[in-house]
Formats: C-alpha cells, sequence, structure tokens
C-alpha cells in the first residue's frame, strides 16, 4: 500500500475514460445494448453545452464517457480524423488536483487544463489535467462529496427503477494499455511525474510469435488501483499489432482497456448473447493450457467453449479474454478479465493471443 500522506501524487483510482466518436449517440446505444452499459448523464445542446455532446454510461464502477462534436473545425473532429474513435482521456481520481497538478508540472508534465472548481446543486469537483502519450490526456478529478450523477454540467437521466446496473457483470477498470514507439520515456515519466512503479517488464524473447514481437513494461500506482501497460514494437520478420496500430491510430494511443468481472463465464456468456465477437485461440490451447495450469474452480469446458484463456502466477491465477475491435480501423479493443489472486497480464497467454491477432491481421492484408 502506498504512504499517502507521503506521497507526492496520491491516486484513488481510475474515475472515467473518455471515448471521442464520431457519433457519440450511436455509439452510446452500442454500449448500452453489447456491453451491458447504463446511460446515466449527459451534456449538449440541452444543458447549454454549443460546442459537443456527451453520453455517460456506467456498469459497476466503471464509467464511460462517449463524446462527438458538434461544430466542424472542432478539436473533437481534427481527433476523429486523424485517429478514429479512441480514448481520449482515462481520467484519474486524486484527492488534491490542485496539488497533483502542481507536482506534474514541477516534475515535466505539459498542462492541458489548469486546475478548475465546477458546481452546481449537487456539490463542487474540482479538476485538471495533464497530457500523456500521443493526443491522450489525463484528467485529474478531485471529487470530494460531490453527489450528482457524473460531474457538474451533467444532466442526471431518468432511469427506470429496475434498471440493472449489473449489466454484464463487469466491475471495475482493470489497466489500461498504452501502444507507442518508444515506451521507456513514458515509462520515466510515470515515475517521475506520478510515482508510479515498474511491476513487470516483458522483452521480445517473452512476447513473440514467427511473425512479430513487441516489449512492454507495466506502470502501476502504489497501491495498485491504476495501472498502464505501455507497448512498444520490436524488430520482427514481419509487422506486429503494435506497428498496425500507429499506422492506422496515426501515433501513439490507448489500445485496450481490461474490464473486471467476478464471474467471467457469465459476462462473456452474456457478451456473446449480444453479438460480441472475440479474437480466437489456437486449436491446441486448451490441451497445453490444462497442463500448465492445473487445478482451476471452473470446468475447462465452459473456459473452452467460450474461448476463455488462463494463466497464472505464483499468487494465483487468472483469466481472460480478447474482444475484436470496435470499430473498422484495427485500434482499439477490450478485454474481460478475472483475477483469482493472480497480480500478472496473462503471460503465458500472450503466444495465443499474439496468434490470434495476427490471423486478423493477415485478413486484414497487415501482417
Amino acid at each position: 500500500m502506498s504512504d499517502v500522506a507521503n506521497d507526492p501524487f496520491p491516486v484513488e483510482g481510475t474515475h472515467h475514460i473518455e471515448m471521442w466518436v464520431s457519433n457519440a449517440k450511436q455509439a452510446a446505444f452500442f454500449y448500452q445494448h453489447a456491453y451491458g452499459f447504463v446511460p446515466v448523464a449527459y451534456a449538449g445542446l440541452e444543458t447549454g453545452l454549443r460546442d459537443r455532446a456527451s453520453h455517460v454510461l456506467q456498469q459497476g464502477n466503471i464509467r464511460l464517457v462517449l463524446t462527438s462534436p458538434l461544430q466542424p473545425g472542432h478539436e473533437i473532429g481534427t481527433h476523429i480524423a486523424t485517429h478514429g474513435d479512441g480514448v481520449r482521456d482515462l481520467a484519474i481520481l486524486v484527492p488534491d488536483a490542485r496539488a497533483a497538478y502542481a507536482h506534474a508540472i514541477e516534475k515535466g508534465a505539459v498542462g492541458y487544463r489548469e486546475p478548475e472548481v465546477l458546481s452546481d446543486e449537487h456539490g463542487s469537483v474540482t479538476i485538471a489535467a495533464i497530457r500523456t502519450y500521443g493526443d491522450t490526456i489525463h484528467s485529474l478529478v478531485e471529487r470530494g462529496n460531490y453527489a450528482g450523477a457524473f460531474l457538474p454540467g451533467y444532466r442526471p437521466l431518468e432511469l427506470p427503477a429496475d434498471t440493472d446496473f449489473a449489466g454484464v457483470g463487469l466491475r471495475d477498470v482493470d489497466h489500461c494499455v498504452g501502444n507507442t514507439a518508444d515506451m521507456n520515456p513514458w515509462v520515466k515519466f510515470y515515475g517521475d511525474v506520478m510515482g508510479f512503479t515498474e511491476l513487470n517488464q516483458f522483452t521480445d524473447e517473452d512476447i513473440n510469435t514467427e511473425y512479430s514481437a513487441l516489449m512492454s513494461k507495466v506502470v502501476s500506482s502504489g497501491d495498485g488501483k491504476v495501472k498502464f501497460p505501455i507497448n512498444e514494437p520490436a524488430e520482427a520478420a514481419r509487422k506486429s499489432q503494435i506497428e498496425e496500430y500507429l499506422d492506422y491510430y496515426g501515433g501513439p494511443g490507448v489500445q485496450h482497456i481490461a474490464l473486471e468481472t467476478d464471474d467471467i463465464i457469465g459476462t462473456v456468456q452474456a457478451l456473446r448473447d449480444r453479438g460480441v465477437p472475440f479474437l480466437g485461440r489456437p486449436g491446441t490451447y486448451y490441451e497445453d493450457a490444462v497442463k500448465r495450469i492445473g487445478p482451476i474452480d471452473e470446468n475447462w469446458e465452459d473456459l473452452q467453449r467460450l474461448g476463455i484463456l488462463v494463466d497464472k502466477d505464483e499468487e494465483g491465477y487468472l483469466l481472460q479474454i480478447f474482444t475484436g475491435n470496435v470499430q473498422d480501423r484495427p485500434t482499439v479493443f477490450f478485454e474481460i478479465i478475472q483475477r483469482k489472486g493472480a497480480k500478472g497480464f496473462g503471460d503465458g497467454n500472450f503466444k495465443a493471443l499474439f496468434e490470434a491477432i495476427e490471423a486478423e491481421q493477415a485478413l486484414r492484408g497487415n501482417l
């Protein structure tokens, strides 16, 4: 656990993830009906916001904000033209936004939004923002005792009394993965600016197939509530998934968001029933995995039927599966993960995951 009293940049968790998308209303419908999110708040023309519209959805402790421009020539439109639909803001909950922002700037971060107090009848929130890799930012949100549905300026939505906030069982943001051309400066950034520590390091010897490879380092807040794996491509025979992402995203950005569940079999079954596509896996995966992993609580037949991968470390095991891309550009996707004690990121599944992604790349003519 981190010592908050002596931590110059204490972090309390993920506040929200904002995606800038071409049509927020349609995207909200997709995430509601495909992923089980519930619409909870809105800002746009009807709330006095003239240049953009934002739809806020929630499931468990996960808040997803979908924002589109309402006028041509807008910063959001430029972002979408370059990147397609993509993650703009990995917003972090902090106890003191002014202090966090001041510390970040002192340590070399580039400011995007100076600290500002927003208020309405539900209380007040202090928010600031700093830049990180590519066009991604971190909003620093000091929520205090604010009792509104999301943030001041957003209108809460009237929901039926029987609204199911459990959705498909997604509970928390586990980690968010960034793809960059050079990860080391950003690993240093998170260490210097936020006091994050490096948890894991994977080289091209760890993460490779016959055709491609990558290197990755994981940085984490002291208490592990916020974790950011950061990838870079490694030299290989053909184009890696990281190079493909950088080409089609137009630079560094968030590759995937890992969402945690307490019942991955139930969650994945519900997502499949709603039409969410998932990556495949090699035909011999489960024969090898049963020998490699040993006894687990889950039924292996259920895992194989749903395509769920399993990995273990010295503290337990985890179950994970990766969706297909959520748009036509081969960029952003989601991971569904359940941890049964394991603190890792599925190291033993990297080869299977890479081979599945490469199969998709081959279909796109990008391998």
